[in-house]
């Protein structure tokens, strides 16, 4: 079996998620999500490129500076994070001080309950409950 598509692209690597602080982004992706910073290096002059990842991830979120000249704007990011108690999740979350939708959405078969959060530039990110596969 390829381990490759015709195109030669192979896995999901990164997403990049622009925020205009990015120390307090590492405060708030690391000691806030719990996820762990596996590369800070410099890059530009005055840019720093990190990547976190969950700790058995293998797919990464890059916080990333603003392309020069422009600021960051807050977006809906795509990611979905998977908990195995979405309940358990939401509240060690808000107890943590994340910016959570008020309660877990419940919207019935096939979708499974999820809720949205912000990070601290405000870009949107999703938990959804997955059983364990």
């Amino acid at each position: 079996m390829s381990t490759t598509t015709t195109t030669g692209l192979r896995e999901l690597n990164l997403v990049c998620v622009g925020v205009a602080d990015t120390d307090r982004a590492i405060e708030f992706y690391v000691d806030k999500l719990g996820l762990e910073k596996r590369r800070d290096v410099p890059f530009g002059g005055k840019y720093r490129w990190v990547e976190v990842y969950l700790p058995t991830g293998t797919t990464g979120i890059a916080l990333a500076p603003p392309p020069p000249g422009q600021d960051v704007t807050p977006a809906l990011t795509g990611i979905s994070l998977a908990a195995d108690d979405i309940d358990a999740t939401h509240a060690e979350l808000r107890a943590r001080g994340v910016d959570v939708d008020e309660e877990v959405s419940r919207m019935g078969d096939p979708i499974p309950p999820m809720f949205w959060f912000r990070d601290a530039d405000g870009n949107t990110l999703m938990v959804v409950e997955v059983a364990e596969r």
